[in-house]
Parts: C-alpha cells; sequence; structure tokens
C-alpha cells in the first residue's frame, strides 16, 4: 500500500503567480506558511502548485497573508541549473483541495496587517 496526502493550514506568503495556457488550462503557485506548535519557531515555507479550476479559485480569492487550508500530494520538481548544470531538486504540494478559511476581512487589499497576525 502507497500513500502521499499531505494537509496543512496555513497563510499565504505572496499573492499567487498565476499562468493560463493555449490549452485552457491553468497553474497557480504561491508559498504557505505554517506555523509550529512552539511560538517560539519560525514557520515552515513549503511551495504551493493549483491547477485548473481550483488555481483559477486562488489566483481570485488567495492573497498574500490569506488563511487557507491545504490537501494535497507532495512531489519533487528536477532541473539542471542553468548556470553550472548541477542537477537540482524542490518539494512542491500539489493541490487536490483548497479550502479558503479566513474571513473576508482577511482578504482585503486595504487591511492593514497587525502586529498578531501570525504568519
Amino acid at each position: 500500500m502507497s500513500l502521499n496526502v499531505v494537509h496543512l493550514v496555513g497563510r499565504a506568503g505572496r499573492d499567487p503567480d498565476v499562468k493560463y495556457f493555449e490549452s485552457g488550462g491553468v497553474v497557480c503557485n504561491f508559498t504557505l506558511a505554517v506555523n509550529r506548535r512552539s511560538r517560539d519557531s519560525e514557520p515552515d515555507w513549503f511551495d504551493i502548485e493549483v491547477w485548473d479550476r481550483t488555481a483559477q479559485i486562488a489566483a481570485d480569492y488567495v492573497r498574500k497573508g490569506s488563511l487557507v487550508g491545504i490537501t494535497g500530494t507532495l512531489r519533487f520538481d528536477h532541473w539542471n541549473d542553468r548556470n553550472s548544470g548541477v542537477p537540482r531538486s524542490k518539494p512542491v504540494i500539489r493541490v487536490t483541495q483548497l479550502d479558503l478559511l479566513g474571513s473576508k476581512q482577511d482578504n482585503d487589499p486595504n487591511r492593514v496587517p497587525s502586529p498578531n497576525d501570525n504568519f
């Protein structure tokens, strides 16, 4: 039996980067900061990738600081460094379900963040 499922709740570290393809496909990428239980710890950062209809929803509603929950799978992007040719890789969470958890106020672009906001 194999299992590759990731569940995370955190805040978007930046506005989503959205790309549209001639085929009609959509991909959306952003980072997610997930706090650890200890308030003294730095958050863990994850690269998030969302496709198709869910990507359009993320593009429309997720903004830097938005509280979101995601379910997805862990995969690794592999490439060769342009300058050195050295093989590189990074973990990416490919989202299968996106939950917008914040309030409407959290997504207000005119809102001034407070010192109590956790990122």
